[in-house]
């Protein structure tokens, strides 16, 4: 599968898990970290771990492996390192106070995964639950 592809079939599953303010950026010229990076929010710690679980078992299913992981213990940001993609799962205060979009995103290169969502879907504010 191209990478391409996976990054597309990251951002669906984070999609289909209820992840919101989705963003995949091709960053090839940008960084040598990486190829792309997937962006997304959860709404409270516990989901940002279950979401960060379904890319990692999606992953596996097509025979990429999972090379660092960070973040998992607290669930407020985790970071899966694929290599040559990058997956960053938020909560929604450190997704505001990192902005991440603001480093990676310039204007040019963000993905169009071509996901139903709609921004306004976010939750004001939550607790921790």
């Amino acid at each position: 599968m191209e990478h391409l592809e996976l990054v597309k079939l990251m951002a669906q599953t984070l999609y289909d898990r209820k992840a919101y303010d989705i963003l995949a950026l091709d960053v090839r010229h940008l960084t040598v970290i990486c190829e792309y990076m997937v962006i997304a929010t959860g709404r409270n710690a516990n989901q940002v771990k279950s979401l960060a679980d379904a890319v990692d078992d999606k992953m596996a299913e097509n025979a990429y492996a999972l090379k660092r992981s960070e973040g998992g213990s607290d669930g407020k940001w985790i970071v899966l390192d694929y290599g040559d993609i990058m997956v960053h799962i938020f909560h929604q205060e450190e997704r505001k106070y990192y902005n991440l979009e603001r480093l990676w995103n310039d204007g040019t290169n963000a993905i169009d995964l071509g996901l139903a969502e709609d921004d306004d879907s976010a939750p004001a504010a939550e607790t921790e639950g």
